[in-house]
């Protein structure tokens, strides 16, 4: 099969071609089975072809397959805000909107705030990913892919550095380098928002420091500024609980969503406090295939499946063989490479460093080589793509999750 005709700046971790899925296995157009630790990078935490979710896309699939919401409204878009605003765990009144993808709802963010605000200015943080288009590429805290041959980004955006226990950044550490960003290169007046992401996902799987975060929430009241908190990878259920902020004692005052929100479909949101999602103009917010219909109903199937109970069980599940097991393997010496296990909940990493402590970048990719053809699919994070992420379905298998430790115990034991 040619792939001439496919952009050659799309980046591919897997040279494979996959034909189906179902919950947290894969299978090539050879054949070949694959369990699959990647999840469509976040995207898959109720599996490949969830049931809930595919009796809903062909449900709605005979009734309504698209109207754009700013011309007529429809039911599926209606019903699932609903749902959706009571879906977070915050205590104030919410409203919200529907968009494409995560970096489309980082976008909107980005004008809801400079509308509440009057102010331009963004901070964000060292090793953030928040998206590939113009605006969300200067906020992300990495250069090589995605700034590099694309001009002057908009902005002003700034970063600080990302406070966590997973990287040895400590909140006095953050706190200091933002004291000195507002002492040397902004006024504070002009900040319209902080954006951070609870966990960081393409940055390693990193938790944010929970004192950090309070002590940021504060300066946030205190200066008038906005609070965006990307969830649009730990979110639904990925660490254990229906958002990772949770676990940090603070309310954001904007929360970006998207990846595992409709079990698969494209499918993303911006919510928050009502007063500032109602700010802009009449029409300063909306998108023709925003909050499309099929996409609707799969997201209000992935709902009815996100139970407490459910994401509970699931969560410590996985995170329970994940610990066990790295456990194991570090008091086995069983590789020299084996560095830090990062994160929380299900939403894991797993550091490959040399001796003295740099990244074993060249095992990372040798790893990943061994684990497919071994038929285990794992991604990449990292500054310097040198952590595992292991994103496997919540809905896992035990014995599938366990197989594919088995396998990814045996490719650990091959590095060179």
């Amino acid at each position: 099969m040619s792939r001439e005709t496919i952009s050659q700046s799309i980046s591919i971790v897997h040279p494979i071609s996959l034909s189906h899925g179902k919950n947290a296995e894969v299978w090539d157009t050879s054949g070949k089975r694959y369990i699959d630790f990647v999840g469509g990078i976040g995207v898959l935490n109720l599996g490949h072809c969830h049931p809930g979710v595919v009796e809903a896309i062909r449900d709605q699939a005979t009734q309504l397959t698209h109207y754009a919401f700013n011309a007529a409204p429809h039911a599926p878009y209606i019903e699932l805000m609903d749902r959706l605003t009571a879906f977070m765990p915050v205590d104030y009144p919410v409203s919200g909107m529907l968009t494409n993808s995560g970096a489309e709802a980082a976008e909107n963010a980005l004008k809801i705030v400079r509308g509440a605000t009057g102010r331009t200015a963004v901070i964000a943080f060292d090793g953030a990913f928040h998206g590939r288009t113009l605006a969300t590429l200067n906020l992300n805290g990495k250069v090589a892919p995605y700034k590099q041959k694309v001009g002057v980004l908009p902005g002003p955006v700034y970063h600080l550095p990302y406070p966590s226990a997973d990287n040895g950044v400590t909140c006095a550490e953050a706190l200091k380098a933002m004291d000195r960003l507002f002492s040397v290169e902004i006024d504070v007046n002009d900040v319209a928002c902080f954006i951070i992401e609870p966990v960081q996902g393409e940055g390693g799987f990193l938790a944010l420091d929970i004192e950090f975060a309070q002590a940021l929430r504060r300066f946030c009241d205190e200066n008038n500024i906005l609070l965006i908190v990307d969830e649009i990878q730990s979110g639904f259920g990925r660490t254990g609980e229906r958002f990772a902020f949770s676990r940090l004692g603070i309310e954001p005052d904007l929360i970006l969503l998207g990846k595992s929100i409709a079990g698969g479909v494209p499918l993303g949101a911006v919510v928050g406090r009502k007063a500032l999602m109602d700010n802009l103009p009449k029409g300063g917010l909306g998108g023709t295939y925003s909050g499309n219909p099929i996409a609707c109903a799969a997201a209000l199937a992935t709902l009815d499946a996100m139970t407490d109970e459910h994401l509970k069980t699931w969560g410590l599940q996985q995170e329970e063989a994940i610990v066990s097991r790295y456990q194991t393997w570090c008091a086995q010496g069983l590789t020299p490479y084996l560095g830090r296990l990062t994160g929380v909940g299900a939403m894991r990493g797993i550091e490959l460093a040399n001796a003295d402590g740099t990244p074993a970048s060249k095992q990372l990719t040798q790893l990943l080589g061994l684990a497919r053809d071994a038929g285990l699919l794992l991604m990449p994070s990292g500054k310097s793509r040198h952590i595992i992420r292991l994103l496997a379905p919540l809905t896992v298998e035990p014995a599938v999750l366990e197989e594919g430790l088995d396998i990814l115990e045996a490719c650990l034991k091959q590095l060179d």
